[in-house]
């Protein structure tokens, strides 16, 4: 226990956590193409078609996991912004900021697929769905976060900032994620259950979870490489930035 916990700590020190996401990025890359190949070509190619909806219904392997990748990815960011308003660590600042794009970009996909799915099952693109419209509030939201945080010279004043609106945002999660229950709304329930059966075939269980995999291990990659590039700009002017410059440049 007391070598995890000084494992943890070390994580909060920009330097040790530069080197260790430096080292962990290119298996997170590893992990999430090869889960994401594997998913597609289960999706795309063995999965059979669906019995109402044919082959329109395969656009669920990118729509589903990147909805829930939104709100995934919100939920981290909203908890380091917690730990980073009460606390103020720099790395938990690093994190939220860094997680926001990202969640912003799985949103828009998960907007963006979710217009062309809606197309030939409801007839239009889009439909001011109760499921829809608080998927799209999140997205403003991050767009929210992201803008406020470089609305500021300062970029530790700009994390503050965004954190505290990313914790006042994060009450959309349970709207987004229990819509279809709290609403009638033409957005299909939940298909996919933790506990008990899920009303999805075992065919297409399987690659839908992969894929859910592979954005996570995605979102991991992104995020570490994101957070070593806020660190370079966050820590300027420091030793050990410096000798990280001068030894990228002696690689190269």
């Amino acid at each position: 226990m007391n070598a995890f916990k000084l494992w943890y700590h070390k994580l909060g020190s920009p330097p040790y956590f530069y080197v260790f996401a430096g080292y962990i990025q290119p298996w997170l890359w590893t992990i999430a193409i090869v889960l994401a190949l594997l998913g597609l070509y289960g999706g795309l190619v063995l999965a059979p078609p669906d019995a109402l909806q044919g082959d329109a219904f395969r656009i669920i392997f990118v729509h589903v996991p990147a909805a829930w990748m939104s709100l995934f990815v919100y939920g981290v960011m909203a908890v380091s912004a917690f730990v980073a308003v009460i606390w103020r660590p720099k790395m938990a600042e690093v994190l939220a900021m860094e997680s926001a794009p990202i969640g912003a970009a799985f949103t828009l996909i998960a907007l963006i697929t979710g217009s062309l799915w809606g197309k030939p099952m409801w007839g239009t693109y889009w439909t001011w769905d109760a499921r829809l419209t608080s998927e799209l509030v999140l997205f403003f939201i991050y767009l929210g976060v992201i803008g406020l945080y470089h609305a500021f010279d300062d970029p530790r004043q700009g994390a503050r900032a965004a954190s505290f609106l990313a914790m006042i945002g994060a009450v959309n999660l349970p709207i987004v994620h229990y819509s279809v229950v709290w609403w009638n709304t033409l957005h299909q329930g939940t298909t996919v259950r933790y506990f008990g059966p899920s009303s999805i075939a075992p065919s297409m269980l399987w690659p839908l979870l992969l894929m859910t995999i592979a954005a996570k291990f995605y979102y991991g990659a992104s995020l570490m490489g994101r957070s070593r590039v806020a660190l370079l700009n966050l820590e300027r002017g420091k030793d050990w930035v410096a000798d990280e410059v001068r030894g990228g440049d002696a690689h190269g």
